[in-house]
């Protein structure tokens, strides 16, 4: 008897090791690290070189499908080739460097896996073969699903006297390729065979499966029990929790989910400004779920499907437009393991790790628990516990306002629309710059003590070795300088002569790069909305000074590419600057009924169309710069300025000068070149 209770205990561990799909206790952040279109950013050998930034905040990083894809440019959702990964993104040795390089900084790879399509290279059925270590490996058309593409492909089997598979498709089909049945012994040993050199041959760390609503969950739950995978996430795309929990449970718990209830609520908060959404009755996320499915949850608030993509292609994005702070200072600090889309990293970098840093030091994880602690229309505040101490987070557009007693809780981060609070439980010391590199002179960074004792000190080093208690002391909320240069700051509680906990953080400080102001233009048509004879610009953001509402009344006009653009310049100050806007016409008590939504950060001479459709009242915007300005729309806009007295940048800025730094730029219609 005792022998048969060891098999199954021993059956249990076994079976308690497959089915996990996402450790329990996982404390990570990931990162998506492209976005739709990033053919430059996302370039391996560009993400290889941002691994010293990525190191210590983002522990895996998903990057877009690495295999040679049907199209010679494409962001590798038309998948042709398994083992052949030269992709639009960089060659095969590339990607080999970029995931070493990454693993030697404790950051796994995360590979996106698109296999319920497939694509060929000769006619409807005709798939490439490829050999990997000496077997063939290729796709048939018996491994179509009989009712592919909605009944063409049986059709054009029949013309073509072809055998498709005699199984239907066991999800939902999908008419750009062709679907795979994953029933077939041949498919599963494909898939088996790729997701085996991704793995062990390429070094990837883990799964994102893409359109798992198009083949049954059981066959991802198999595919993860061979490889024996620690990290598999799938896109179910759906906004019900129950029916995402319904695929875990398919999966037999042996993977993850991307939390789309999350997501959604927190997209519902910001664009109805009702903070209060995010604790309605609905369920708003499996991350919310106080049982085991918050261990799946993979949260996000953006991705490369909803972001704006600024086109006109007929594609219906679904973007946070403002508040993108707020909903990341949300997903940071709430349970599950949170995913950070990469045009939110690029944009507020900083803040995002500082972000992650009190996520960490707090020791939240994708299990753990909070409680609601406040709720209104201005603000939504939680208390999360991690394993050393509890983070409170608030969010909304009265985030800031909201009282916190300081006898429990001390203040670690405020910005526009958020604060993160920490337990004074915790014990710990808190500097409020994240690890990385700044540009300017000096850098100041303010050191406080989460303690409750009240006269605890603060001891830190700036060379990097370990403080003691005759290091340099200072009482809470010190705000001290580093220079110019690299500097390793360590810093610990000093409480009755003992040191406590440590943190560090490592600065690459670098003395500002002079900038020249450069001046941009922002374009509007409104041919959709019939606003004919001017319209508002309200702006504000950067170093610019808000307008009143409704904003200046813009009357000037070009016509380019046959259409009537309304336009105003804007002069840029600093590197990072930018600005806002709402386009409108009207009063400043009517202007609100005929406004669009917010454009934000704007950084380069820009091209909008104000849509006939709207978004919660709002005219929607499609951001058509890079339709309308391509090299010779630039020439063209050139050689209408003044004789052509103005240089222009690649991007669309215009200099206020001649250009004093090397580089291409655009001056009188053409292409210069300066060296110097």
């Amino acid at each position: 008897m005792k022998r048969i209770l060891t098999s199954l205990c021993t059956l249990f561990v076994c079976l308690s090791a497959i089915s996990q799909g996402w450790p329990a206790g996982y404390g990570g952040v990931m990162l998506q690290g492209f976005y739709w279109d990033s053919f430059y950013d996302s370039q391996w050998t560009v993400l290889e070189k941002k691994a010293n930034d990525f190191s210590g905040y983002f522990d895996l990083v998903w990057v877009p499908q690495s295999g040679k894809a049907a199209a010679t440019k494409s962001m590798g959702y038309d998948p042709l080739y398994y083992f052949n990964q030269n992709s639009s993104f960089g060659t095969e040795a590339e990607l080999r460097s970029m995931i070493t390089t990454f693993k030697n900084k404790q950051i796994g790879t995360i590979a996106d896996v698109v296999i319920n399509h497939h694509g060929t290279n000769n006619g409807w059925f005709g798939f490439p073969a490829e050999v990997y270590k000496g077997v063939t490996y290729q796709n048939l058309s018996t491994d179509v699903c009989a009712d592919d593409d909605g009944g063409a492909a049986a059709t054009e089997a029949r013309r073509t006297g072809t055998q498709l598979s005699q199984n239907n498709d066991d999800g939902e089909g999908w008419g750009g390729m062709r679907d795979l049945d994953h029933k077939s012994a041949n498919v599963q040993k494909i898939v088996k065979a790729y997701e085996n050199y991704l793995l062990n041959d390429l070094g990837y760390a883990g799964f994102r499966y893409d359109m798992v609503k198009g083949f049954a969950a059981s066959h991802v739950g198999n595919y993860n029990t061979a490889a024996n995978v620690t990290y598999s996430v799938g896109e179910y795309w759906d906004g019900n929790v129950n029916t995402v929990k319904a695929w875990i449970d398919g999966t037999g718990k042996r993977s993850a989910a991307f939390d789309f209830a999350f997501r959604y609520a927190v997209r519902d908060a910001i664009n109805q400004n009702n903070w209060s959404v995010l604790s309605d009755s609905r369920p708003t996320g499996i991350n919310v779920d106080n049982g085991t499915y918050k261990q799946y949850a993979v949260t996000f608030v953006e991705n490369h499907d909803v972001q704006d993509r600024g086109t006109t292609s007929g594609y219906t994005p679904d973007p946070i437009r403002k508040d993108t702070l707020a909903a990341n200072a949300y997903l940071l600090a709430m349970p599950g393991t949170p995913c950070v889309f990469y045009t939110h990293y690029l944009a507020y970098p900083k803040e995002i790790k500082a972000m992650i840093d009190a996520r960490k030091l707090a020791g939240v994880t994708n299990t753990s628990s909070y409680q609601n602690y406040r709720a209104s229309t201005g603000y939504y505040a939680n208390v999360v516990t991690g394993t050393n101490g509890k983070l409170l987070v608030v969010v909304g557009s009265n985030a800031n306002q909201l009282i916190v007693p300081t006898s429990r809780y001390t203040k670690l981060l405020s910005g526009y629309h958020y604060a993160y609070y920490l337990t004074n439980d915790a014990e710990t010391a808190w500097a409020d710059k994240a690890s990385g590199a700044y540009e300017g002179e000096n850098l100041k960074v303010k050191l406080t003590a989460v303690s409750a004792n009240a006269g605890v000190k603060l001891v830190y080093t700036t060379n990097g070795t370990t403080p003691t208690a005759s290091s340099t002391q200072v009482a809470s909320g010190t705000e001290i300088t580093l220079p110019e240069g690299e500097t390793t700051l360590k810093v610990a509680l000093l409480a009755g002569g003992v040191v406590g906990k440590v943190i560090t953080r490592s600065y690459k400080i670098t003395a500002p790069v002079p900038f020249t102001p450069e001046t941009i233009r922002v374009y509007v048509n409104t041919d959709q909305v019939g606003w004919n004879s001017y319209v508002n610009y309200h702006s504000w953001g950067g170093t610019h000074t808000g307008t009143a509402w409704p904003g200046d009344k813009v009357t000037t006009t070009a016509t380019i590419n046959g259409k009537t653009w309304f336009y105003k310049d804007y002069t840029l100050h600093k590197a990072d600057d930018y600005v806002n806007f709402v386009f409108n016409i009207g009063t400043a008590s009517t202007a609100s009924v005929n406004q669009s939504v917010d454009i934000e950060r704007v950084k380069k001479t820009s091209f909008f169309e104000v849509s006939s459709t709207k978004e919660n009242g709002k005219f929607a915007i499609n951001n058509v710069t890079e339709i309308v300005m391509g090299i010779e729309d630039v020439k063209a806009a050139v050689q209408q300025q003044k004789g052509g007295e103005y240089y222009y940048t690649l991007s669309g800025q215009r200099l206020t000068g001649k250009p004093t730094q090397r580089g291409v730029y655009i001056h009188d219609g053409k292409k210069i070149v300066v060296k110097e």
